[in-house]
C-alpha cells in the first residue's frame, strides 16, 4: 500500500481512540451499495479489501482507514436530450410553451426513472492516522476528496480536531528561493520539473519539464517576478514528489532504495505484504514530513 499523494492534517488534540474503538465507531457508517433511489453512497470499507475483516489496519501507532464512494452514472447529455424531446412533443401536441419549472420537473422525473437502470462506479480514498506524530494523512489529489473523508470520519467518531497543515514560511517562497540559489536545502534536491506563475489572478504560467532548473531559462522567469508554485524534489534519495504552494505532496514515488528494502521480505501472502509495505511507508513518511515542515520554517501551531 503505497500512497501517491499526501494531503496533511494536523491534530490539535491527541487522537485517543485505539484500533478496537475506532473499528467499532467506523462500523456504524460502513459502506453499502446505492439503494434503489440513491444516486450516491459513501462509507467505510476494509483497507485490506476481501483479504480483511476489520475497517482499520493497525501498524504500530498508525491506523489505516479506507472510504468507498459509489455513484450511479446517469449521463447528463442523455437526460438533456430526453427532456428536450419531451418538451418538443408537449409543445407540438398542446400548442403551448413549456415553462422552466415544468421543464425541471420533467428532467427530475427522467432522472428518477433512469436511476434503477444506471450503472454504478466506485472509488476509494485511503488515509491513515499517525497518532504518535499527531498527523492525519490522506492519499488524495484534491482537497474536496479529502474533505469527504474527513466529514465521514468526524461523523463516525463524533469529534475530529484536525486542521490543514500550515507552515511558518510559504512553500512557494521557499521553493522559489531554492531555484534562485541553484539548489534545495539538504537533504532535499531539485528535480527536473516546476511550474512558475506571476503574482495575481491573471498571472501567466510557465511549466517546465525535463529541464535543468538551475539554467538561465528558469532564472529569467524568476527575475521577471514569477514564483515556483510547484516544484519537483527528491528527499534523502528515498522518495520524490511534486511540492505545491498549498503544501500538498503530489506524484509521490518511493525510490529504488526503499522498494528494495520492501522486497527483502519474500512474502506471498497479500495481508502480510500489505502490512509490510504500510509499515515501511509510514516509517519513511514519519521522517519525511517533519523534515519538510522544518525546511519550511516549522509547523504553524494549532489553536
Amino acid at each position: 500500500m503505497w500512497f501517491k499523494n499526501l494531503l496533511l492534517y494536523r491534530f490539535s488534540q491527541p487522537f485517543e481512540l485505539n484500533a478496537e474503538a475506532l473499528n467499532e465507531a467506523l462500523s456504524q457508517h460502513a459502506a453499502h451499495p446505492c439503494g434503489r433511489h440513491e444516486l450516491t453512497s459513501y462509507g467505510w470499507v476494509e483497507p485490506l479489501g476481501r483479504h480483511g475483516s476489520q475497517l482499520i489496519h493497525a501498524t504500530n501507532s498508525n491506523l489505516m482507514i479506507c472510504a468507498r464512494k459509489e455513484e450511479k452514472v446517469i449521463p447528463a447529455a442523455v437526460v438533456r436530450d430526453l427532456t428536450e424531446e419531451k418538451v418538443i412533443a408537449i409543445e407540438e401536441s398542446e400548442g403551448r410553451k413549456v415553462r422552466a419549472k415544468e421543464k425541471r420537473a420533467m428532467r427530475d422525473e427522467i432522472m428518477h426513472d433512469m436511476i434503477n437502470q444506471a450503472f454504478t462506479r466506485s472509488s476509494q480514498t485511503y488515509a491513515y492516522i499517525d497518532a504518535k506524530g499527531d498527523w492525519l494523512i490522506v492519499d488524495a489529489s484534491s482537497p474536496k476528496r479529502a474533505e469527504e473523508l474527513l466529514v465521514l470520519l468526524r461523523k463516525s467518531v463524533g469529534s475530529l480536531p484536525v486542521v490543514p497543515a500550515a507552515t511558518q514560511q510559504s512553500p512557494a517562497v521557499v521553493t522559489t528561493r531554492w531555484l534562485q540559489q541553484g539548489g534545495a536545502e539538504l537533504p532535499f534536491e531539485l528535480g527536473d520539473e516546476c511550474e512558475l506563475r506571476e503574482p495575481g489572478e491573471d498571472g501567466g504560467v510557465v511549466r517546465c519539464r525535463k529541464l535543468d532548473l538551475t539554467g538561465d531559462e528558469v532564472q529569467t522567469h524568476l527575475n521577471n517576478g514569477r514564483m515556483a508554485v510547484k516544484l519537483a524534489v527528491e528527499w534523502n534519495e528515498r522518495l520524490s514528489c511534486i511540492l505545491t504552494e498549498e503544501l500538498a505532496v503530489k506524484r509521490l514515488k518511493f525510490l529504488d532504495i526503499v522498494e528494495e528494502e520492501a522486497q527483502l521480505e519474500d512474502i506471498d501472502d497479500y495481508a502480510t505484504r500489505f502490512d509490510t509495505d504500510f509499515s515501511i511507508m509510514a516509517l519513511e513518511l514519519s521522517r519525511f514530513i517533519p523534515a519538510l515542515m522544518k525546511t519550511l520554517g516549522g509547523v504553524t501551531p494549532t489553536e
